[in-house]
């Protein structure tokens, strides 16, 4: 069950939050462990079962936009950040949402920074994300600060949602063929190798070798999709949630012909979008170039940005020279930011550059859907024409014989 309850602090601050519960007296001793006074507790819904976990998500990008779009335009008029919270959490049905909003409240009303609500979800709001909030929190912008990050949240949403879209048509290629090798030699191959065997006609080594491989893909095909089941769930888990299959996922896309040039193309828009938006916030810039170094993606950018803030700009180098140590960069991005770093537009011209590589990204994108469509029809057809082969050619031979 899920519980919604008000409270107060040792020194008297009010706290409200919800909390998951089987019963009230549950509550009542959270409460007291915490050491909070409770005022009121009220029960408002069930609690989560297995579908709802299943299919319930975070903060997504959507949200964001929201929220900054909704904080910007209350900030500009006029109406204190606290008061927009408590609009936004009668507003959000949401729990994901509604519970950031209910944690940002308690923060607010504790006198707490606003930004170490954003650092407490990590996993919905990047570190540009909390570091801007931050700077601008302490040069009194945020509402420049939001309306910012809505416009950039929302060009990162859109730039996803085109990427999803083109290997959307390969994806179903991939799956179709599947689909079709899958029925073929599960209940077509079978079939037809049962009857070459009760009439005694011999087929070719070519026919046989399929059938054999049909008959064994057919009578184990409940352990055959089992293991697949497991093997993609490991490597999805091993790639997403360890650093050495990070590292393998990373290194792959780097030594990928086609891949590599937009997996690279991605990594500097972000990394240039992510060090403009920070500078021009106010970051001092070897914080900027830290938390870029933690957002950019790409294993070899992110070591490189590393020693640029750790073993250049600490010992005093420029900018500029310490990224033209670094030949992982294309010396285009290293010449161009020397170059605007002494004309003192460093910032404005890596914007323009995230630009240049959004567009760069969308042309990538479409030539690598261009080669990767093709090959997957290829594939597929090569597939069905050697399992049609291996059935015909014995049938023209038992047809003939006769």
């Amino acid at each position: 069950m899920l519980y919604h309850y008000s409270a107060v602090d040792g020194q008297g601050n009010p706290v409200e939050s919800d909390y998951e519960a089987d019963t009230l007296d549950q509550v009542l001793q959270f409460l007291r462990g915490k050491e909070l006074k409770p005022i009121a507790v009220q029960s408002i819904g069930s609690k989560k079962g297995v579908w709802s976990v299943s299919f319930s998500r975070g903060i997504s990008t959507s949200d964001k936009v929201f929220l900054t779009k909704y904080l910007a335009l209350m900030l500009r008029v006029g109406i204190d950040l606290l008061s927009a919270v408590n609009i936004l959490i009668s507003d959000f049905d949401k729990p994901a949402v509604r519970n950031f909003l209910l944690d940002v409240r308690t923060n607010l009303t504790q006198g707490q920074p606003f930004w170490k609500s954003f650092a407490a979800h990590p996993k919905s709001f990047s570190p540009t994300f909390v570091s801007l909030i931050k700077s601008a929190e302490l040069s009194g912008n945020l509402e420049e600060t939001f309306q910012s990050l809505s416009v950039s949240t929302e060009r990162e949403a859109e730039m996803q949602s085109r990427i999803r879209a083109a290997f959307i048509y390969p994806i179903i290629l991939l799956v179709m063929a599947s689909a079709i090798v899958a029925f073929l030699t599960t209940f077509a191959l079978p079939k037809i190798a049962a009857v070459f065997t009760q009439s005694g006609v011999t087929p070719p080594l070519f026919s046989r070798i399929v059938f054999s491989v049909g008959l064994f893909v057919g009578g184990n095909i409940v352990a055959i999709v089992l293991i697949l089941v497991v093997l993609i769930t490991f490597c999805v888990w091993g790639g997403t949630r360890t650093r050495m299959g990070r590292q393998m996922i990373d290194r792959f896309l780097m030594n990928t012909p086609v891949i590599k040039t937009v997996y690279q193309e991605l990594s500097l828009q972000r990394m240039a979008r992510t060090i403009s938006s920070l500078m021009k916030a106010g970051l001092p810039i070897i914080d900027t170039i830290s938390v870029a170094a933690q957002t950019v993606g790409h294993e070899d950018f992110k070591l490189a940005l590393m020693r640029v803030a750790d073993e250049g700009l600490a010992k005093g180098l420029t900018i500029g020279a310490a990224f033209r140590r670094e030949t992982v960069f294309p010396k285009t991005v290293t010449n161009l930011i020397a170059i605007s770093e002494q004309a003192g537009h460093l910032d404005e011209v890596l914007s323009t550059l995230a630009d240049f590589y959004e567009v760069n990204i969308d042309t990538s994108i479409k030539t690598l859907m261009a080669l990767l469509e093709p090959i997957l029809l290829f594939v597929m057809g090569a597939m069905v024409a050697v399992i049609a082969l291996a059935i015909i050619i014995p049938i023209y031979q038992l047809t003939t014989s006769f």
